[in-house]
């Protein structure tokens, strides 16, 4: 029994002793894993993979510093060799050196813009260790001369609002990855252009170099280019075939030069195949240039001395939509009664600001908007507009027309038109035969004393109408006039001489304009038939003070404006009241 005894106890001892043996194994590994994740989790602590960040500029992005407007007097020296995007514009920078740039060998972009640069503190030699520069934002600073080499990895620049006269042939280029380029608001003359400036550059797409002081247009521009800004320089002429090989552009802005017509060939424009978007406004141009290419959709001709179009400069433009011919120097007879034949797609006209002493013929048939304000034109025949059955918006204001000049059935053929203007003209009666599809109608600044019986029938889609300015009276409008017009919100009668508000205004109205007329009494029930009106103006009329009744509007609930403006009462001599109130002041 006590050998049994003393058998257990050993094989108790040695299992116990295997436990313990097993337990400190167990206890071990799992010191030495917590120690490794410990590890790692020190090591990613400790050692920032950006390395440094400068004072005052925020590194939270990976490869990124921002130190913009910070008021930095330096270039920061203590940057992280990881550094990609360095952003230093809205700063106080004077210099940057080679140095500063030596160690940056992975930076994409760097922007530098809006500080106080000039060439002598910019370093060439800093720019050719960059050999990751993508974007290079330098615009809004005082440099005079662009740096001489800049990386060929560039693929955008910025130069702009700078003060440079020189370019040099590698600072844009032999660069195949470079897509834009930006010189606009700086002092390059054509001398200061290298001869192939964007040489080896030719996958260039956007090209903006406006106001500035060329005479012509560059020689050997990339052929990818697809927008080319020129405007705002000097320019006088377009060399011959200069923009011949520039297949793919879609934009040109030729506009504010001194381009004429002699300045200029006939092909000068016709191999641009691609061309959508063609400026030439605010030249010196007498006539539309010849040989425009057939994609033009958009074609700015204002602001020139144009006082003529033939039969054929415009017909080859099939794809023309919108065309801009105000402010030059047209007369109606010197318009081809062909010239607008076959542009289908023709449906903005802008001729305003011209010498038209009639409507145009032959107008483009599909035409939407039609603009003959400021003109003189001084009357409407019965077919002038009669061809133009798809016209949405015309405005005829601010011409000659008179009444009698103005035929009844002269928009007889305009069954779309929504808005029709005719302010600004001598017409004594408001005109019959208006379209009933009408919108909008404006006839202010008019000697309009009447409004004929029937004038308003069927107008139930008419919203707006402006009569101010006149010399209508209460009797001038027939019975039950402004009821018709079921679809009105705004009604201005304002400068005529109405003594009263006018009865049977529609429900409709929302805005009603009465300032400046002779309204001396309002009686009680004068806005009953108007419950949804939001604004009433009837200041510089004839209402004595306190000749309002509260009553009058307190049912109006949607009314939020309420214009009566000073009181002024009717003493019956009006130049005294004007010496009165000389001699006070």
């Amino acid at each position: 029994m006590v050998r049994h005894w003393g058998l257990l106890q050993t094989l108790y001892l040695l299992t116990l002793a295997l436990v313990l043996v097993h337990c400190q194994t167990e206890h071990e590994e799992e010191e030495e894993w917590v120690e490794e994740v410990e590890d790692i989790t020190l090591t990613t602590v400790v050692k920032p993979r950006g390395g440094p960040c400068p004072q005052d500029c925020n590194c939270k992005v990976e490869g990124a510093v921002d130190c913009a407007g910070v008021d930095l007097k330096e270039f920061p020296n203590d940057l992280s060799e990881d550094t990609r995007q360095l952003s230093l514009q809205n700063n106080q920078i004077e210099m940057v050196t080679t140095e500063n740039l030596a160690r940056l060998h992975q930076l994409e972009t760097l922007n530098l813009q809006n500080n106080r640069l000039t060439s002598h503190g910019l370093e060439d030699e800093g720019f050719e260790v960059l050999r990751h520069l993508s974007y290079l934002y330098l615009a809004n600073n005082k440099l005079t001369a662009a740096p001489k080499h800049l990386p060929p990895s560039l693929v955008s620049a910025d130069f702009a609002a700078n003060q440079l006269t020189t370019i040099y042939p590698h600072t844009f280029g032999y660069k195949p990855q470079l897509r834009s380029v930006y010189l606009h608001n700086n002092k390059l003359t054509d001398a200061g252009l290298p001869e192939h400036v964007f040489n080896g550059s030719d996958n260039l797409e956007v090209l903006i170099m406006s106001s500035n002081f060329l005479r012509y247009v560059p020689r050997n521009l990339p052929s990818a280019l697809s927008r080319l800004h020129l405007k705002n320089n000097k320019l006088e002429k377009i060399p011959p075939g200069a923009f011949d090989n520039l297949s793919h552009l879609r934009e040109l802005h030729l506009q504010n030069n001194l381009l004429s017509n002699d300045g200029m060939e006939n092909e000068t424009f016709s191999q641009l195949t691609r061309l959508e978007y063609l400026d030439l406004s605010n030249n010196n141009l007498t006539m539309v240039p010849k040989g425009l290419p057939r994609n033009v959709v958009l074609l700015h001709l204002e602001k020139n001395s144009i006082h003529s179009i033939s039969s054929d400069v415009l017909t080859p433009v099939r794809n023309l939509e919108y065309l801009l011919l105000h402010n030059n120097k047209l007369r109606s007879r010197a318009i081809h009664p062909l010239a607008f034949q076959g542009l289908k797609k023709l449906h903005t006209l802008h001729m305003y600001n011209n010498h038209l002493e009639r409507v145009p013929r032959g107008l483009p048939r599909r035409a939407k908007t039609l603009m003959l304000l400021h003109n003189l034109i001084s009357e409407i025949n019965r077919n002038d507009l009669a061809m133009l059955y798809t016209l949405t918006e015309l405005n005829l204001s601010y011409n000659k027309i008179t009444t009698p000049k103005l035929h009844k059935e002269a928009f007889r053929k305009l069954r779309l038109l929504e808005s029709l203007d005719l302010s600004g003209n001598n017409l004594h009666a408001l005109p019959l035969g208006l379209p009933k599809s009408l919108q909008v109608l404006k006839v202010k600044n008019n000697q309009i004393n009447t409004i004929p019986d029937g004038a308003l029938n069927g107008m139930t889609n008419l919203r707006e109408i402006n009569l101010g300015n006149n010399q209508m009276k209460l009797s001038s409008i027939y019975q039950g006039a402004w009821q018709e017009l079921s679809a009105l919100t705004m009604l201005d009668l304002s400068g005529n001489q109405l003594s009263h508000v006018p009865p049977d205004l529609p429900e409709s109205l929302e805005y009603l304009y009465l300032q400046s007329n002779r309204i001396s009494t309002i009686h009680a029930s004068a806005f009953e038939s108007v419950p949804n009106i939001k604004s009433i103006f009837l200041r510089f009329n004839r209402l004595p003070m306190n000749a309002v009744k509260e009553s009058t509007f307190s049912y109006l609930k949607n009314l939020q404006v309420l214009d009566l403006g000073p009181a002024t009462s009717d003493l019956g001599n009006e130049e005294e009241e004007e010496e009165v109130d000389k001699e006070d002041q």
